[in-house]
């Protein structure tokens, strides 16, 4: 059972601004996250932006926006295969659990421009 979906986009260019004060990077993303995305070279915004988006559609699919969520709470991380997860602690994760939901999907993609992400969290029910 689908329990929420969430959908932002984030233009690439804030994140140009953003670069220019690494306090601000450091109190939205958590370090393991950023320090992927500034390995990507010319990526970097892009990188960032695509990430802040999942961020903002994390809190849609919740339906609660980001009011008392910590963002270094909620990570992109890559799975092995590449494909782009969502992992969360701390105040994200009391949010994700009273929810309902047991499960997360999360879309990435950006352009030069832009970056959008899709999350979709879900509730599977248990097999006996």
């Amino acid at each position: 059972m689908i329990i929420g979906i969430g959908v932002d986009l984030v233009q690439v260019h804030r994140m140009e601004r953003w670069r220019t004060n690494p306090r601000l990077l450091e109190r939205f993303f958590h370090p393991d996250e950023l320090a992927i995305a500034l390995s990507k070279g010319g990526g970097v915004n892009q990188s960032l932006a695509a990430r802040f988006a999942a961020k903002e559609a994390f809190g849609k699919a919740l339906g609660i926006g980001l009011v008392g969520l910590a963002l270094k709470d909620i990570q992109v991380v890559s799975h092995p295969n590449g494909r782009p997860e969502l992992a969360v602690s701390g105040t994200a994760l009391r949010a994700f659990k009273e929810s309902g939901a047991n499960r997360i999907h999360l879309s990435l993609t950006h352009e030069r421009d832009n970056a959008i992400a899709l999350v979709v969290m879900e509730r599977l029910e248990c097999e006996s």
